[in-house]
């Protein structure tokens, strides 16, 4: 049969096509250019884009880097754990990995520092640690840092990034939006300098509590910043809602924040807003 004769092709060295040999983890794309960059060259442009200047969200280690001062933060050590109200099966084994993953204890850190030599409060969220959400050790934490601006009379920072308050504890991370505030009402009275920097993206509870009620309000540029999502508004209140409405240069234009900041003039500007109130 004339199938019998044919012969079968020994694959050759030509026409094996050569391995190649990428290291994970080594790249990221840009969600707004498209782009594939070396992970290295955007982190050492500050998470911005090399060659469109969109922002990327940072981890706290490394916001903390570009803020304060090398070698001068102290973090405060409470001894307090997330804890499991709803007694849900999968939320422990979700905050362990991510604990694992990100390297971090819970989705904000505090404690003081200083900015080209003032001493401040910082708090910073962090993205990546179940979307920055608000459970009761996150309100505990800020709670505690605007209460030792405070006795310490030192001028507070909270880079806010968030999804809201975190549904995994229910309506006990609601009442961390109460706790916050009240503590900086404190503050207020007490004469302290409150400055919130709004990130991409912050929302829900946090947008409703201690973001949006600082003395100076900052923000990156592009930052999405509202209390519900754009599709969950339209289907609420039946109406078309204009472009770009949740950015921050929206918020801008109709007087909600006070100024948007590049992220390298970030530590020049609060240091000025310091001096300005001392």
């Amino acid at each position: 049969m004339i199938v019998d004769k044919i012969k079968k092709r020994e694959p050759s060295a030509k026409n094996i096509p050569n391995k190649v040999d990428i290291p994970i983890g080594k790249w990221v794309k840009c969600e707004k250019c498209k782009e594939i960059l070396y992970r290295d060259d955007v982190r050492k442009n500050q998470s911005i884009c090399p060659n469109c200047g969109a922002y990327f969200r940072m981890h706290i280690n490394k916001r903390l880097e570009t803020i304060i001062d090398e070698g001068t933060y102290k973090r405060f050590n409470l001894n307090i754990d997330t804890t499991n109200p709803l007694k849900l099966e999968d939320y422990p084994k979700k905050i362990k990995q991510l604990r694992e993953k990100t390297g971090l204890e819970e989705a904000v850190a505090c404690g003081t520092g200083k900015i080209k030599g003032e001493e401040v409060v910082i708090c910073i969220m962090d993205s990546g640690f179940m979307m920055g959400s608000m459970g009761i050790v996150v309100g505990e934490k800020i709670t505690y840092a605007i209460e030792q601006a405070i006795q310490l009379k030192l001028p507070l920072i909270i880079f806010c990034v968030s999804g809201g308050a975190r549904m995994q504890e229910g309506i006990i991370s609601l009442m961390q939006m109460a706790k916050t505030t009240s503590a900086l009402s404190k503050l207020n009275k007490a004469g302290g300098l409150y400055i919130s920097v709004l990130t991409d993206p912050t929302y829900g509870g946090v947008t409703a509590s201690f973001a949006s009620i600082a003395d100076i309000v900052l923000a990156e540029p592009g930052a999405m910043i509202g209390f519900a999502g754009q599709r969950v508004i339209k289907q609420t209140i039946g109406e078309e809602l204009p472009d770009g409405f949740q950015t921050a240069e929206f918020l801008l234009e109709h007087g909600f924040i006070d100024k948007i900041v590049e992220r390298k003039e970030l530590k020049d500007t609060i240091y000025d807003l310091i001096q300005y109130h001392k």
